[in-house]
């Protein structure tokens, strides 16, 4: 018989009392990037020293790593690569001007886009982003049945000061760390580790001005993703605009007597 041993790790730690410290705010950081360009590594160790350090204070930082394809004819193709986040910079290139897509390329809360190893950048693009007004975003529920990963995802509504009448809301699963020996291409012969790798990017539903959402969502997961897992819950302006809030939660998965 195959079972799992599953432990939930919440993103964020409650207080209470009068000298609390203010919970953080959500940042969401996303980082474009490819096994295949020479120059993305820098930007990947960068995300992966947002994540662990959380450097800003008063924000929590939440990083994506969405390895785009238009690399993979360049002698190299990237085992996490997918067309989908090709797509989805594309949408901001489109949004912020640019000419062209580019890698690496770091995209904070929608908003502020740059070169994605620039530390100086990131660091004051962060906190520019964590005075801004957010949805409240709950991720509970969290279990794994057949292959299949289920949650509960809560907002609460558009706050009226946002000037927002409507916003996606996107689910996100993502490898809490994941490597490869890259054989081919502009890094031949590196080794290289990420962080916040993501596997799968749902739209599951919209929100609307003066209502919250609250739904149950359902995935597959392929077999060579289980593992140690993480889901971000984002609600984002249509046509890859602001991010107007997010949530994240680690899930630990033991994985006990082989495969499901």
């Amino acid at each position: 018989m195959h079972r799992l041993v599953f432990v939930f790790l919440a993103a964020s730690v409650c207080t209470s009392g009068a000298d609390a410290p203010p919970t953080p705010s959500p940042v969401l950081v996303e980082l474009f990037t490819s096994e295949g360009c020479s120059s993305c590594p820098p930007a990947d160790t960068l995300l992966q020293r947002l994540d662990g350090a959380q450097p800003v204070p008063g924000a929590q930082v939440i990083v994506l790593s969405e390895h785009v394809d238009y690399w993979n004819h360049a002698g190299w193709v990237d085992p996490y690569s997918s067309h989908t986040f090709t797509d989805r910079q594309s949408g901001y290139s489109a949004r912020f001007g640019l000419q062209s897509p580019y890698t690496p390329e770091m995209v904070v809360d929608g908003e502020t886009e740059f070169l994605g190893s620039d530390a100086h950048q990131a660091n004051r693009a962060i906190g520019k982003a964590r005075g801004r007004q957010k949805v409240p975003i709950k991720i509970s529920g969290l279990s794994f049945e057949n292959g299949g990963f289920r949650a509960h995802v809560e907002t609460g509504a558009l706050p009226q000061k946002l000037g927002n009448h409507k916003a996606e809301i996107y689910l996100v699963l993502a490898l809490n760390q994941a490597e490869a020996q890259v054989q081919r291409g502009e890094n031949q012969g590196r080794h290289l580790t990420h962080v916040a790798v993501v596997t799968s990017l749902r739209k599951i539903g919209t929100l609307e001005k003066g209502k919250g959402f609250a739904q149950d969502v359902q995935l597959k997961i392929d077999r060579q993703h289980q593992g140690s897992l993480r889901t971000i819950v984002f609600v984002q302006e249509p046509a890859e605009g602001r991010v107007l809030g997010a949530a994240l939660q680690s899930i630990s998965v033991e994985k006990v007597s082989g495969i499901w």
